[in-house]
């Protein structure tokens, strides 16, 4: 048996709960047991009997009380970036069949089956392939060079940074992308030490913007931290004092100078 003092902390934290319950269900009458319930929390005695009654009645759920309201954080929505594939209209005809001329005088239903709207993601992207490298090869039967190659790369690159908007933990597709954008960098930095007007030619039309890798790389560790903020201390302090011995210079030179012209006066 309970405590007649745990028994009535427990009708008091129920009394809480079904004023809250209350407040958020109006539908939901709870006036009888609220009556009862501070009757006998506000008189100067509780019988045992009467507790236990409430207490069997809020065990055995005859005044059942509705779960609580949970308020869950949002999920934080993600932006949205065109797909490289979307520049490519549904009606265009897939590339195995573009040169085809009964192709294009066909029926609609032929038609629609030989467009893009019933492609595939592969004969998409190998479509926007061949379309950039049109762009850049130097022509028509060109198929290897470093512009070629780089065009290839760039689809490729762009590919897996839609795939991994959508599915962030997919390491392997990282993995791959990384590797393509270290080999597309270093065709790059090659084209630009050989043919300059090339590599301008090619990062306008393909739309890359290259920037410079750094002199070397470095883990910033705390000693070296702490070293080259001591360092540039020192540089500051040398500088100073630099300033400082050549302003003493200069006024010492303009000094002489004023002592030596009354001399030369004279």
């Amino acid at each position: 048996m309970f405590s007649s003092f745990g028994l009535r902390t427990i009708l008091k934290s129920s009394v809480g709960v079904l004023r809250e319950s209350s407040a958020l269900y109006p539908a939901v009458s709870v006036r009888p047991w609220s009556c009862c319930a501070s009757d006998l929390l506000s008189g100067p005695a509780v019988s045992k009997d009467s507790l236990t009654f409430f207490v069997c009645l809020l065990v055995t759920g005859v005044f059942a009380v509705p779960p609580p309201v949970r308020h869950y954080a949002r999920v934080a929505k993600k932006k949205k970036t065109e797909s490289q594939l979307s520049d490519l209209p549904p009606t265009m005809v897939k590339m195995e069949y573009a040169s085809v001329p009964l192709a294009q005088t066909t029926d609609d239903l032929v038609k629609r089956l030989l467009s893009l709207e019933l492609a595939s993601h592969k004969e998409k992207l190998q479509l926007k392939k061949e379309q950039l490298i049109a762009k850049v090869q130097r022509d028509e039967n060109d198929r290897n060079s470093v512009e070629v190659q780089v065009a290839v790369l760039t689809a490729r690159i762009r590919n897996y940074q839609e795939h991994l908007q959508k599915h962030h933990k997919d390491k392997a597709n990282k993995r791959r992308m990384l590797m393509a954008i270290d080999r597309r960098k270093k065709l790059l930095k090659n084209l630009r030490l050989v043919r300059f007007d090339t590599f301008e030619r090619v990062c306008e039309q393909l739309g890359i913007t290259y920037t410079f890798p750094p002199e070397y790389y470095r883990r910033a560790t705390r000693r070296w931290l702490a070293k080259k903020e001591f360092c540039i201390k020192v540089f500051k302090a040398l500088q100073k004092q630099k300033a400082e011995q050549k302003m003493k210079q200069q006024l010492s030179n303009t000094e002489t100078k004023e002592a030596k012209a009354p001399e030369a006066q004279t």
